[in-house]
């Protein structure tokens, strides 16, 4: 049955109504957190011990105070307390950064670990997403989108243990303390403050939200913008369009810069909202304070104290704003993210599939159809067979459905009906990784990282020695250049390998292919790119690594498949023609037509009018 092409769309492009709740969104985090589960408890005792030292300062504080009241000439007490509680005093500072910092250390592994655990898993997913997801996906948007999310899984933890954690625990703390030593009204007023602060923080930050949100979109378009025009430098110079890339650019960024100022302002708002509910909190519990004092309910030490406590919870309520603004968009990055890693595989392994067992090498279509788009079919029921050791060619014009076939043998797509086999195992029913270990392929455009020539080559078979990198090298005919060069095997190919000319980069195509051996080989167009010099000597180094092995050529260019056992011609999708050169020249028919039409236009090419320099 035909899969459908309809999909989600990117995480780049999930429109904010389709996000999941905050909540869900936390649920997916704690199975990676639940791995150190000894660690977060161990932490967080260490967060209750240091919050208990803390709120502990301002009550001896209260005690230093109340005891500075002595009488005058009495030295004894003048040194047994107040030098007892200044020492009292410091431990407890000290104790309450000990405290904290053991708590980061211990947590630090838990941190960094679920951080990595994540990616990792992103990284991966990425990969065993299908050809198509890869085709369509927006390089810049996605790889910010992912920097976001790894980051927010920092952020989230840290905000979390880091802050809201003690934050509250401390407030519990203090409000304890404040009902116990005096009245009622000390923990409503405090209370009260808190509560208004908190709604107001949550009710004004879930209205800024939508502002953050359309600023970080605005800027992942113009990171992709910029990505696009750099990765394009070379079609950008080709029709002096910097000024136009430029102004594409500017008009992005001053999007965004629209953008950050609206989501400045909004924040500035909610910043002087938040300082006022606070200014009022504290000026009620400071009159309040004062006017016990003044009554004689209250001593000067318990004034000392209630202000302490106000000012210790106000820094970090203070920034719980802040915290709250965070903690949202880390949850909005972090959805993204899960969002990219919950998208579907199109191309799967079936459960339990075993691994390719490759013999003779021998390759079957059977009654193949297949469409990219439902509303417009590739293939029509095609049926082809490679025998082992053999090589047949795929030809016909653009949009025949040539390339199509190499991408369903290497499963980058599964078909809409039929099967194909290698060996009469149909590689639906074994694992993708197996069907491409036993598959070799030399594309159209070869696409190299950006690491040294021995690195490309050596990426056929990972591990490979130097000797068995040379060996395929000077079987690519390739050795004798890169030797050729200043840094030989260490000189660097540039981004996609721009450095190295065409016939360069085909070389060390086949020379990866040749160090990975398999027993299965396609050539996807892999001379289309190339002069007719190079094209010679790259087709005789495919046609030695074919040697033996089953091959599937697809080309355009009919001079490079002559030797070819049989060749196949599509037509839309349908093979109208098969036959060996000689048969389908005999029989006059498609072939034979573009035969003579390719000849015709390359004698064209060789006979130039006298004083042409053919540039």
């Amino acid at each position: 049955m035909m899969r459908s092409s309809a999909h989600p769309p990117l995480a780049a492009d999930t429109p904010a109504g389709a996000q999941r709740s905050d909540w869900l969104t936390l649920s997916r985090l704690l199975p990676y957190l639940w791995r150190y589960r000894w660690r977060v408890g161990i932490a967080l005792g260490f967060m209750v011990v240091a919050k208990g030292a803390n709120v502990a300062v301002p009550v001896l504080l209260k005690n230093l105070v109340d005891s500075l009241s002595i009488k005058p000439g009495d030295a004894a007490a003048l040194f047994v307390v107040p030098v007892g509680l200044l020492l009292a005093y410091g431990a407890l500072r000290l104790s309450t950064t000990v405290f904290t910092e053991l708590r980061e250390l211990v947590f630090a592994k838990a941190t960094e670990g679920t951080a990595r655990s994540i990616s990792l898993e992103v990284f991966r997913h990425l990969h065993a997403l299908s050809l198509r997801f890869h085709l369509e996906r927006q390089t810049g948007g996605m790889t910010r989108d992912i920097e976001r999310g790894t980051r927010a899984v920092r952020s989230l933890i840290s905000y979390t243990i880091y802050s809201i954690g003690p934050t509250l625990i401390e407030v519990a703390m203090v409000l304890t303390v404040l009902g116990l030593k005096f009245d009622a009204g000390f923990v409503w007023i405090t209370l009260g403050a808190l509560v208004v602060y908190a709604l107001f923080t949550i009710s004004i930050t879930e209205w800024r939200t939508k502002f953050r949100r359309q600023m970080n979109e605005l800027d992942a378009a113009a990171h992709t913008r910029a990505i696009d025009s750099l990765l394009n430098y070379e079609t950008v110079k080709y029709f002096n369009n910097e000024d136009f890339e430029a102004r594409r650019y500017d008009e992005n960024l001053e999007r965004l810069r629209r953008a950050s100022l609206m989501s400045q302002r909004t924040m500035s708002l909610l910043n002087s909202g938040q300082q006022l509910i606070i200014a009022s909190a504290l000026v009620a519990i400071l009159w309040r304070a004062t006017d016990g004092v003044v009554a004689g309910r209250l001593t000067l030490g318990d004034l000392v104290m209630v202000n302490a406590f106000m000012i210790q919870l106000y820094i970090p309520l203070n920034f719980l704003g802040t915290l709250y603004r965070e903690i949202k968009q880390s949850l909005t990055d972090l959805d993204k993210m899960f969002t990219l890693l919950e998208r579907e595989r199109e191309v799967a392994d079936a459960a339990g599939a075993p691994a390719l067992q490759v013999t003779a090498g021998a390759v079957r279509f059977e009654g193949v159809s297949f469409a990219y788009d439902p509303a417009r079919t590739i293939l029509h029921d095609l049926s082809l067979e490679i025998p082992p050791g053999k090589t047949v060619a795929v030809v016909g014009p653009s949009g025949a459905g040539k390339s199509t076939l190499a991408r369903l043998l290497y499963r980058f797509y599964d078909v809409g009906s039929g099967r194909i086999t290698i060996d009469g195992q149909d590689i639906r029913s074994v694992t993708q990784a197996s069907v491409r270990q036993a598959i070799g392929i030399v594309p159209q455009d070869t696409v190299l990282f950006n690491d040294t020539v021995e690195y490309n080559i050596g990426y056929g078979r990972t591990g490979a020695s130097r000797a068995e990198i040379e060996a395929a090298a000077r079987s690519a005919h390739i050795h004798d250049f890169i030797t050729s060069t200043p840094k030989g095997y260490g000189t660097m190919v540039g981004e996609r390998g721009l450095k190295l000319s065409g016939g360069e980069k085909q070389r060390v195509a086949i020379a990866r292919t040749l160090l990975k051996n398999p027993p299965l080989l396609i050539f996807d167009e892999a001379t289309s790119a190339l002069d007719s010099a190079n094209e010679r000597a790259i087709q005789a180094e495919l046609k030695s690594a074919a040697q033996g092995k089953t091959t599937l050529v697809v080309a355009h260019r009919l001079s490079t498949v002559v030797d070819a056992h049989q060749i196949i011609v599509l037509e839309a999708g349908r093979a109208v023609e098969r036959g060996t050169h000689g048969e389908l020249l005999a029989a006059g028919g498609v072939y034979a037509r573009m035969w003579r039409l390719q000849q015709s236009s390359a004698d064209g090419a060789t006979e130039k009018p006298p004083g042409d320099a053919g540039g």
